[in-house]
């Protein structure tokens, strides 16, 4: 009898072992299983190439649209932003920032900027500033937007709880692309009318840095995580050059071999889109002329040409997610970078195919938002 006890107590601590596990699998989900990953989209996002009947609306409509990027980027919902009364012209959104401490999502319009909570839907404020708004940024710690007014003299600087006007940068470029270094420590403004790069102390709220000159006047660009090199998109260029911040001399033009420049569908610049991978070992840049995205070696200089992706239509703009496994031309394509094809297609909740250059990752932990991506693709190496 001593035996068989013996015996049996073995088996029963693994039965009680195994019992455990099982209970633990069904009743305490893992911590990965509690974080969703979804995609925000605003739209309309991109260029009304026919400005007389509001073509762009066929790219998904009027909202913010989001998608589980866990579940093949399927459409979740649309949170409803401003309404187009009849007979009007709709506004493009301009612009897309996120804030993910305060759960806030920040759009602009060429005449609105407004601010809505992630948590609830909800539109929290709305300003109409004269002279408008642009491509605007947002600081790290989620406090100030930089905000470019429509093309004109002057960046304003803007108050991200109420939307209070805090005062203006008057650089008389043209005001239109913005970036916020991660670091939070220098603010990046590049205007239509001008081929240099400015940088401004956001302390100061005053330039210390000119870039340039470039060959053309810039228009997408990013930057790099140690605040060393730019890279910046120019008129007439299919390709990209790029500065030296600490110089504030051009280093390196590079344009893209194997594909003809020309007239792209929706900007004047060839390639109007470009985003750095946060590694900072690869660039993906749009090519609107000929319908791709081409991806640059960036661990050698000038970098070197490695790979083409073709896509559905003309971009007009690049990004990633927030780890860089996927990557997100204007054209509504999903690319994996890894294997460098299309394997998702954005779609709104009446099939129609999602395009826009405003779009940005947010993840959601336990019904809060916990991190927010970027619209621009910026370099995190320190």
């Amino acid at each position: 009898m001593r035996n068989l006890v013996s015996d049996a107590g073995p088996a029963l601590n693994r039965a009680r072992v195994l019992l455990a596990l099982l209970f633990l699998f069904l009743f305490m989900p893992e911590a990965d299983a509690r974080v969703r990953h979804l995609l925000y989209v605003a739209v309309p996002g991109i260029q009304n190439h026919y400005p007389d009947n509001n073509y762009n609306l066929r790219y998904g409509g009027i909202g913010i649209l989001v998608f589980d990027m866990d579940h093949g980027y399927k459409f979740v919902k649309r949170i409803p932003t401003w309404k187009l009364e009849p007979g009007q012209k709709v506004e493009i959104v301009k612009g897309i920032a996120a804030d993910a401490a305060r759960g806030r999502l920040y759009l602009t319009t060429p005449t609105l900027l407004a601010a809505f909570d992630l948590n609830t839907d909800r539109m929290i404020w709305q300003k109409n500033y004269t002279g408008g708004f642009d491509r605007l940024a947002i600081s790290p710690d989620g406090n100030t937007l930089y905000v470019p007014s429509f093309e004109g003299a002057y960046w304003q600087i803007i108050s991200a709880s109420n939307g209070e006007l805090l005062g203006k940068l008057d650089t008389g470029t043209g005001s239109h692309n913005t970036v916020w270094s991660p670091d939070g420590a220098r603010v990046y403004l590049a205007g239509l009318h001008h081929n240099y790069l400015l940088v401004a102390d956001p302390t100061t709220n005053k330039i210390v840095q000119r870039i340039g000159p470039f060959s053309d006047v810039i228009r997408p660009f990013t930057v790099n995580g140690s605040n060393s090199l730019c890279f910046v998109n120019v008129n007439k260029l299919l390709g990209f050059e790029i500065g030296d911040v600490q110089t504030g001399r051009v280093l390196h033009s590079v344009a893209v071999q194997g594909y003809a420049s020309g007239q792209a569908l929706r900007h004047a610049c060839p390639s109007h889109g470009i985003a750095l991978t946060p590694d900072e070992k690869e660039l993906w840049l749009a090519d609107g002329v000929n319908n791709y995205v081409h991806v640059f070696d960036t661990t050698v200089m000038p970098p070197r040409q490695i790979a083409d992706v073709k896509l559905t239509d003309s971009p007009g703009w690049v990004t990633f997610d927030i780890g860089a496994r996927y990557v997100f031309p204007s054209t509504g394509d999903v690319i994996d970078r890894q294997t460098r094809k299309i394997v998702y297609t954005l779609r709104d909740e009446t099939g129609a195919q999602v395009q826009s250059e405003k779009l940005l990752e947010i993840d959601v932990e336990n019904g809060k938002t916990v991190r927010a991506g970027n619209q621009f693709g910026i370099g995190e190496k320190r």
